[in-house]
């Protein structure tokens, strides 16, 4: 099960974040990423990829996302 969104996003400042509308935004982005990493992950188990293996390759994803802060420099 995929946990639920968290109930605190600390901010870059190490505050949380108490914008409501940016609380608003991470909570739909958090619901809709994890509707697709279901769907992907059951997909992927039904057409025959090891299940261990798929939970690593998505675990790959996202350890190979880059910072957009990084980028911007």
């Amino acid at each position: 099960m995929i946990p639920p969104p968290p109930t605190i996003w600390p901010g870059d400042d190490g505050n949380p974040l108490a914008c409501r509308d940016k609380l608003k935004v991470l909570a739909e982005n958090h619901a809709e990423l994890a509707q697709m990493l279901r769907d992907t992950f059951e997909d992927a188990i039904l057409m025959g990829v090891e299940e261990t293996a798929m939970r690593g390759i998505l675990a790959d994803m996202i350890k190979g996302l880059e910072s957009p802060k990084r980028a911007a420099r």
